[in-house]
């Protein structure tokens, strides 16, 4: 008699103290069907889950984990910290630090605050444009992510005139009133914003290479438009770069499109795995913020020791000299090969990358805004997936995520995952 996954036990278990058995909700695999891979230990490019199964691991934690799992300086840092104490509530010297090392490599920022998560980090950001600027509207676009605060979670209206329509119960209309939501790279719907509301607009929000509606980057007119119309209208250009952040370049997506945001959000890398995030910009709109200015925030766990040391032992990895280029060629060469792989088996395929962040569509063409990623084929993507799970390859289970490779992968991990992806190519 076969013995039961082990997988399926602790789901069933989760399922009873916890909504949909998961602490986030794309982890439930609801979009893929099948049951979520409990996680038990993690190194390198890998890890194993409850049946002890090995997978090749692409999402590292949602981007966090650039070097790999378990990476010995980070690991002995973390250690180190953990013997001094577990959180204070009161300033460190690695507060600093950390925040030196982050404006060292992003110029747009001259102070930075530390958050515990990208939610946070972000609806803080909101919040410190609408203070300094005294103005309400704010700007995203579609299919762009940016936490879970109730006035970002808002789809688009039925035109440029309405304002956005909450996408998740819970968010009264009124509190989205104020967010207008256009198409992402749609020149003649930005200009049409700015020309209706420009007077208006506090902050106009955005991830410049989008991870959250798979990888979907801004074009350079587009971004270089944002920056012009902001800064004409007197509203803030805000990058949210909590995944794009050290992940697609040492100076993030702002250094790879040479574009300045008058604020900042970031998240993920500057953790290293654990949780903290940061919003960091100009002095003068910084000290907007209490205890300087009228603009409230606060935080118990921010800038925790323990947080702090593994995002500033992460940072110190990441700066070496050659890191970036080692690890974008490796990203490029997965990316590479599985472009061949679709093509020799005929499926319908395109992807891009930037460092160590990927994506790819089962389109003939990079879509380049959340309808057209809409387009993609569902089912054929749910048979890749499991299909690569089967072989001991783990992608994110939805269609709409972005990929992440680690310094740890090897050219022994990219060349299984392409063998993997084309024998299920072969299949669809």
């Amino acid at each position: 008699m076969a013995h039961p996954d082990p997988n399926d036990i602790l789901f069933e278990r989760a399922r009873a103290v916890i909504p949909g058995g998961v602490n986030s909700p794309v982890r439930a695999f609801k979009a893929v069907g099948g049951t979520p891979r409990f996680i038990k230990r993690a190194q390198g490019a890998y890890f194993w889950d409850a049946a002890d199964r090995r997978y090749i691991d692409y999402i590292g934690s949602w981007g966090p984990m650039i070097l790999g799992h378990g990476h010995p300086a980070v690991v002995e840092a973390v250690q180190r910290a953990v013997l001094e104490g577990f959180s204070f509530g009161a300033p460190t010297e690695r507060e600093i630090e950390l925040a030196e090392a982050i404006l060292a490599l992003l110029p747009s920022m001259e102070m930075v605050r530390l958050v515990s998560s990208g939610t946070e980090a972000a609806m803080s950001a909101l919040r410190l444009a609408r203070g300094a600027t005294g103005r309400k509207t704010i700007i995203k676009f579609e299919g762009c992510y940016h936490g879970h605060a109730d006035a970002l979670l808002v789809k688009a209206g039925s035109g440029l005139a309405t304002f956005g329509n909450p996408t998740s119960a819970g968010v009264p209309p009124e509190v989205v009133q104020h967010t207008l939501v256009l198409e992402y790279n749609n020149l003649a719907q930005l200009e049409e914003a700015f020309a209706l509301h420009g007077n208006d607009i506090a902050c106009l929000m955005i991830e410049a290479i989008a991870g959250n509606m798979n990888f979907v980057r801004a074009s350079a007119a587009f971004a270089k438009r944002c920056r012009e119309l902001c800064t004409r209208h007197g509203a803030l250009l805000v990058f949210d770069e909590v995944m794009t952040g050290f992940r697609v370049g040492l100076h993030g997506a702002q250094g790879v499109l040479g574009v300045t945001p008058d604020l900042t959000v970031l998240g993920k890398v500057i953790g290293g795995g654990m949780p903290l995030a940061a919003f960091g910009g100009p002095r003068a709109i910084m000290e907007q913020l209490a205890p300087m200015g009228p603009v409230y925030q606060a935080g118990t766990l921010s800038g925790n020791p323990v947080a702090t040391a593994c995002g500033l032992a992460t940072l110190k990895e990441i700066s070496r000299p050659g890191f970036f280029d080692a690890l974008s060629a490796r990203t490029g060469s997965l990316v590479q090969g599985l472009k061949d792989a679709a093509a020799a088996e005929g499926v319908p395929f395109s992807a891009d990358s930037e460092g160590g962040m990927f994506g790819f569509f089962l389109l003939d063409a990079l879509p380049q805004n959340y309808p057209s990623v809409m387009k993609s084929d569902g089912a054929r993507f749910n048979a890749l997936f499991h299909g690569l799970l089967d072989r001991g390859v783990y992608i994110a289970p939805a269609l709409y995520e972005a990929g992440f490779v680690s310094a740890a992968h090897g050219e022994d991990d990219i060349a299984a995952t392409v063998a993997a992806a084309r024998e299920i190519f072969r299949s669809l």
